[in-house]
């Protein structure tokens, strides 16, 4: 049996218009066992540990699990940036997050760790893979001990930006750290783009500390943010190659889906309850 969750943007939106609460409930009706909150909307940055005791004992009373923690702000301000002052940002943020994580009892956060270029935003720089590599290294080891400390798991998604392209890279970029603290917080569509989730998985093995479930629609010899489509059944996803990988490294950790259906842009519109719905019971189906 797999902990499976749902993230809450498709619940409340990019700009945190459900409180909490409202999404605990939402997660609880649709029969899925927790949520993944968002820090900076769901949960705001300057949340309190009262604030987050609170949310996680009324998680607790609903049955409700918080075993990972979401956030886009890593797109805006990148733990890779040229700029040392942005660096510190991010990373000053970071803490905040690992720490919100530790007060509701979070077990990962996922972090995006840097980006060549963020390819929807053209006001963010490129900037060479190498600094990327090297910036993204010295900001990340300024947040390990932090997570070590409080017991809680940074997890480096695997996504869009030009960065960590392949398992085998993504493992020695985990492994420098030596920590079981940090890890991969693992989409399993994020990669259809140019390879097979099955084989990231059977790479990083016990390095995976969640997992995002969605499907992409690869066109051609790779694919657009348009292949993000509205339905798990929707795509080149195999899942039945996914479940085999996933039991041939005993993995136990949670599934959480995750729903931002570029497939309607320019009309994206989230909080979508209809698709979180639907988009419930295909994940209760498949898994």
């Amino acid at each position: 049996m797999y902990y499976k969750a749902i993230n809450y943007w498709v619940l409340g939106g990019f700009e945190g218009g459900k409180n909490p609460k409202e999404a605990i409930d939402d997660a609880s009706n649709l029969g899925l066992d927790g949520i993944e909150l968002t820090f900076g909307e769901a949960i705001p940055e300057n949340a309190s540990k009262a604030e987050c005791n609170e949310i996680k004992q009324y998680a607790d009373g609903k049955g409700i699990g918080l075993k990972t923690m979401a956030s886009g702000f890593f797109w805006g301000c990148s733990l890779s940036s040229s700029d040392p002052d942005e660096r510190k940002k991010a990373i000053t943020f970071a803490q905040k997050y690992l720490q919100a994580a530790a007060y509701l009892g979070v077990e990962t956060v996922l972090l995006i760790p840097g980006a060549v270029d963020v390819a929807w935003d053209d006001s963010r720089p490129v900037t060479p893979y190498q600094e990327v590599w090297d910036n993204a290294s010295d900001s990340l080891r300024n947040l390990v001990k932090l997570a070590g400390d409080l017991n809680v798991n940074i997890g480096i998604e695997n996504v869009w930006n030009k960065f960590l392209l392949s398992p085998i890279e993504m493992k020695i970029f985990l492994e420098q750290f030596n920590s079981s603290h940090i890890g991969s917080y693992f989409d399993v569509a994020n990669v259809l783009i140019n390879g097979y989730p099955e084989h990231w998985i059977d790479i990083l093995g016990n390095h995976i500390k969640a997992i995002h479930i969605k499907n992409f629609t690869r066109n051609d010899c790779g694919g657009v943010l348009h292949g993000f489509g509205d339905s798990l059944n929707d795509g080149d996803l195999n899942y039945e190659q996914l479940k085999k990988s996933l039991s041939g490294i005993h993995y136990k950790g949670p599934l959480t889906v995750e729903m931002i259906p570029f497939s309607r842009l320019p009309n994206l519109v989230l909080p979508d309850m209809d698709l979180a719905r639907k988009v419930s019971r295909e994940f209760l189906e498949l898994f």
